[in-house]
């Protein structure tokens, strides 16, 4: 399809649209990233559709005469770039549509129930406008929704995840129980894959099935999915007081329930199903407990994620020694991106990427959640940065590290940002988390080099993993807003950056965990890869972090060396100095 007709297909959607509008009476509609199970990877992903935006998080609204794109700070650049000529863009969470609507023009919006959260609503417009309940999505009646069917759920062994399931669910109970409640509706797939120690394969780059549960007061659990998937693993796991039932019986077994105050996901938990809920059973205002609980990853998953790393790192040391000697430049992005990969399937444990490759060369790295395809695709030039933010899902772990390597010799201030970064990157990595353990303070102190020449990135520092999961996990992060104490077990990225757009980018990602080491607790890196020392500017180091950086490369070695070839060995010996 040429450039026209693509344009064309577009402006006729938006104008499908406009009629839509008119037909239900409405001012404005809104169409989020995410699907009705609320992960990062929505499938069907019908803001793509609708504006071609690509990013993993925004919300746009199609009012009768303008159409809006909201995204943070990370995907201003993309969101131009993708969505810029139909859609006026505008940054979260310094504005939202409470802020750009007219309320006075603009009073009856639509929504699908099913794609919103009651908390979600009323940040986004303050109960200012006529919100209207729309069970028929707007853009499925344009579009045919396509369907994603990747096979059964499936079982993880205690033995590799470290608990029971009867022990996960006591946990929960415990909890309900010094809270007054009776039952509690765990509606994201994630908290119920953890719970039940099973899997599955609904979304892209994350093993998890698309499933919720009602936990009631008698320790009954009702399981909820598409039934057809359930066959490997209705008799398999090992609790009894499970039964199983289609999605379409959720209201019939709700109704039969005998509780009197009902515990819900407000970061999952629709509009839809929050209706049916509150209409019967008192609603008692508590986080899903198992946010907190997965959180803390217990010594078998972090033994797991260890030798996961250490294949990870394996991989990656690999393709950054073969790129960094390779001599005849002419590689395009998608290249690096699947000869990259191709390094990682050599790994029996390998199944896919983790989040989509970020390769972006020169510009292109500027992008923060950049993503090469045909149109973006750009030959690697010998004077490009390139940024590379990668990962996988292995068996039994989930990675995400960043390297950021050149291939000529960098300019005096690019190899000072870099090595400003990675002094971020490091102060992190000491942080004392026995006197700071909360993530905004954290987060100041990995900015602290880049703000002395007045520099900054739009972006949190770090963000939680799961242990063979979604790669981006709460309620841990190291960021401006965060300020959840950081505990024993947790893991999370470590991730400062610097992008100037039209020219280059800059990050140092590894994924970092907490440890209690002679009663102080301190970041352990997982990640096992090499930090490219010719972007680094030893003279603005300090000697302790010289130390970091000499001790911290010897570990990759250590961990990794046996692994690779005389060649590869060599090279990497050579990092560390």
């Amino acid at each position: 399809m040429d450039k026209i007709s693509k344009k064309n297909k577009k402006m006729k959607t938006i104008f499908k649209f406009k009629k839509l509008l008119k037909k239900y009476n409405l001012d404005a509609y809104i169409i989020p990233k995410n699907d009705e199970f609320f992960g990062e990877y929505a499938f069907p992903n019908r803001l793509r559709t609708v504006s071609n935006f690509s990013g993993s998080a925004g919300f746009s609204i199609i009012t009768r005469k303008k159409n809006y794109l909201f995204v943070d700070g990370r995907y201003l650049i993309q969101g131009k770039m993708e969505s810029g000529k139909n859609f006026k863009i505008i940054e979260i969470p310094f504005k939202y549509p409470k802020d750009i609507l007219d309320y006075k023009k603009i009073r009856n919006i639509g929504f699908d129930p099913k794609l919103f959260t009651r908390s979600t609503l009323e940040k986004y417009f303050e109960f200012k406008f006529n919100l209207i309940s729309i069970n028929e999505n707007f853009v499925d009646l344009i579009f045919t929704e396509k369907t994603r069917n990747k096979g059964l759920f499936y079982n993880l062994d205690h033995k590799i995840v470290g608990e029971t399931i009867s022990s996960k669910i006591s946990r929960i109970y415990n909890i309900l129980n010094k809270n007054n409640a009776d039952s509690i509706f765990v509606s994201a797939p994630e908290n119920v894959a953890w719970l039940l120690n099973i899997r599955g394969g609904d979304n892209p780059n994350s093993p998890m099935p698309n499933a919720r549960i009602i936990m009631d007061k008698n320790k009954k659990i009702y399981f909820f999915s598409d039934i057809k998937k359930i066959k490997r693993i209705k008799n398999k796991i090992n609790y009894k007081k499970i039964n199983f039932f289609s999605f379409n019986d959720f209201y019939s077994i709700l109704s039969n329930l005998n509780s009197k105050h009902f515990v819900i996901d407000n970061l999952t938990c629709s509009v839809y199903f929050h209706s049916l809920i509150s209409s019967k059973f008192q609603i008692k205002s508590l986080t899903d407990p198992t946010y907190q609980l997965k959180s803390i990853k217990n010594k078998t998953e972090i033994e797991n994620m260890k030798k996961t790393h250490i294949k990870d790192g394996v991989a990656l040391t690999k393709f950054l020694f073969w790129i960094k000697q390779e001599k005849n430049f002419g590689f395009d992005e998608l290249f690096l991106e699947k000869k990259l990969e191709s390094f990682r399937k050599k790994n029996k444990d390998y199944i896919y990427p983790s989040f989509n490759t970020i390769a972006g060369s020169g510009p292109n790295s500027a992008i923060i959640h950049y993503r090469s395809s045909k149109k973006t695709n750009r030959k690697v030039k010998k004077n490009d940065i390139f940024l590379c933010d990668s990962g996988g899902q292995y068996k039994y772990g989930t990675t995400d590290v960043t390297r950021t390597v050149c291939f000529s010799r960098p300019s005096k201030r690019i190899k000072s940002i870099f090595t400003r970064v990675l002094k971020g990157h490091i102060a992190v990595a000491t942080n004392n988390l026995n006197k700071i353990n909360k993530g905004y303070l954290i987060d100041k102190k990995a900015r602290s080099p880049l703000a002395q020449i007045n520099l900054d990135y739009g972006h949190g520092t770090g963000h939680g993993v799961g242990f063979f999961s979604n790669v981006h996990e709460g309620p841990q992060s190291i960021s401006k807003f965060n300020s959840i104490e950081l505990k024993e077990g947790m893991i999370v990225s470590n991730e400062p950056g610097y992008y100037e757009e039209g020219k280059f980018g800059i990050r140092i990602e590894n994924l970092i965990y907490i440890k209690k080491e002679n009663k102080k607790l301190k970041f352990k890196n997982l990640t096992m890869a090499p930090i490219d020392e010719d972007l680094i500017d030893k003279k603005l180091l300090t000697s302790n972090e010289k130390k970091y950086l000499f001790e911290y490369n010897l570990e990759v070695y250590s961990n990794i060396a046996k692994f690779l070839n005389k060649n590869e060995r060599s090279w990497l010996l050579n990092s560390i100095q």
